[in-house]
């Protein structure tokens, strides 16, 4: 019987466990940290050994092939000492691809991959298409595999989950854009982290379809240097005509695919802002790969529900808008977030700094906020590079930079938390700290 050793004890690790047992492997799950009791629950159900707090390192090297979770890095001592043995290190998202047929239609991108991998389901199963959501959101494509199959899986893929794919083949791969970020986990080389998102294209063949946001300097130019296998189709927010592709005509969205020609009004996406048109041209793409009508989609465009924690509008108080923008933890998203603001804006950025270069943000800032209120434990780099161009506060906590936003916003403004920054500093995850945002939003008296 093969060993299957599990690292990590959260969704990923979970559904890899049972899938790992389902198809008769012996299976040990290890996790350093303490195992959630929903998850601790169901291995235990599934008698599934697993222990937490620590690893038995001399177990877990005797496996024949390691799942790790994707926040594990590949430098960690015990992965290192598993590869230098020959053990087989992979992703969740890896496993189980090796034990479904299903098509996979797979996302990736620093910015806008959760919205556009949640729109793509949206209109499929709208549409009456049976398909799993899976990857960053959704449940654990190897939970999916074992206990719950689907003939197609709409799949979000960090730049970690690839680093662990070698096998899996997707058959429609979105790549949004590509922006420094995780640098940490790359030799602080950008060059790495670019390499680890075009891991999406591995294994395609003529079949698949690739489709990329053509407005991404860094993505066009290595698109235009490869020779894809895959046919490709681009999406541009200019009004550039292309046999294949989306593109923008006046304020509709046009995309062609072959001898095929969708247009939607712009007004008519239920999702607003240029950041969500790129999304939906995406979304677009893969559907009418997928065979859907053009009024499936059209439903489907215009039912779309917000995205939690993405330019998520909360309340309006006092005619203030406040907006909960917390999944936006680099740049590129904060750029896009004030880009699509219309009034004055008090805006709330800060947290763990991933390296930040905010100079691209600067004419904006200029432009479109009133202040600046910084919430974090260490605020020196913003405050530096946004006083010269708007009023900076400094605060450390969300408590007192509610103070401080409902102090100086005034009827028409916006309040917009849209952090440009992780949120390790303060809370557990971008989620708590959305939460807690519209929580304090909330609680603000009409």
């Amino acid at each position: 019987m093969k060993r299957l050793v599990v690292l990590g004890g959260k969704e990923s690790g979970t559904g890899a466990a049972l899938l790992g047992k389902k198809q008769g492997y012996d299976v040990f799950l290890s996790d350093m940290g303490r195992i959630e009791e929903k998850y601790k629950a169901i291995l235990q159900k599934e008698k599934i050994v697993f222990e937490e707090g620590g690893h038995s390192v001399e177990r877990i090297l005797e496996a024949d092939v390691v799942v790790k979770s994707p926040g594990i890095p590949d430098s960690a001592p015990l992965v290192v000492r598993l590869r230098e043995k020959g053990v087989e290190v992979i992703s969740e998202i890896e496993f189980a691809g090796r034990y479904t047929d299903s098509r996979m239609i797979c996302i990736t991108g620093s910015n806008g991959k959760t919205t556009t991998t949640l729109l793509i389901h949206h209109i499929l199963t709208q549409a009456g298409v049976d398909a799993g959501l899976a990857g960053n959101v959704g449940k654990s494509l190897a939970l999916q595999v074992a206990q719950d199959a689907h003939p197609v899986y709409v799949v979000e893929l960090s730049s970690f989950q690839l680093d662990g794919m070698f096998r899996f083949k997707a058959d429609v791969a979105v790549l949004t854009n590509i922006t420094p970020d995780h640098l940490d986990r790359y030799d602080h080389k950008f060059e790495n982290y670019v390499d680890s998102k075009f891991r999406i294209l591995q294994n395609m063949d003529t079949s698949g379809l690739f489709i990329y946001g053509k407005d991404c300097d860094v993505v066009k130019e290595r698109v235009e240097g490869m020779k894809l296998i895959p046919a490709c189709a681009g999406f541009t927010y200019g009004t550039e005509v292309e046999r294949n592709g989306a593109y923008m005509d006046g304020n509709h969205v046009v995309v062609q695919w072959e001898n095929r020609r969708f247009s939607v009004d712009k007004a008519d996406i239920s999702i607003q802002g240029r950041h969500n048109v790129y999304n939906a041209m995406a979304a677009i793409l893969a559907c009418i790969r997928m065979g859907l009508t053009d009024e499936a989609i059209r439903l489907g465009l215009k039912s779309f529900p917000q995205v939690e924690h993405r330019l998520e509008t909360v309340a309006v108080k006092g005619g203030i808008t406040y907006i909960n923008d917390s999944k936006a933890t680099n740049v590129d998203s904060a750029w896009y977030a004030l880009d699509s603001m219309t009034a004055p804006v008090v805006w709330i950025a800060g947290g763990t700094d991933k390296g930040n270069d905010y100079e691209v943000l600067l004419p904006l800032v200029k432009e479109k906020v009133k202040v600046l209120i910084c919430m974090g434990v260490d605020n020196k780099k913003l405050i530096n590079s946004f006083s010269p161009v708007c009023e900076v506060v400094d605060t450390h906590s969300l408590e007192e930079t509610m103070i401080e936003a409902r102090k100086r916003a005034r009827q028409g403004d916006v309040v917009l938390l849209s952090p440009c920054c992780a949120s390790f500093d303060l809370f557990k995850n971008y989620e708590q700290r959305g939460e807690l945002f519209k929580k304090q939003v909330k609680a603000i008296p009409d």
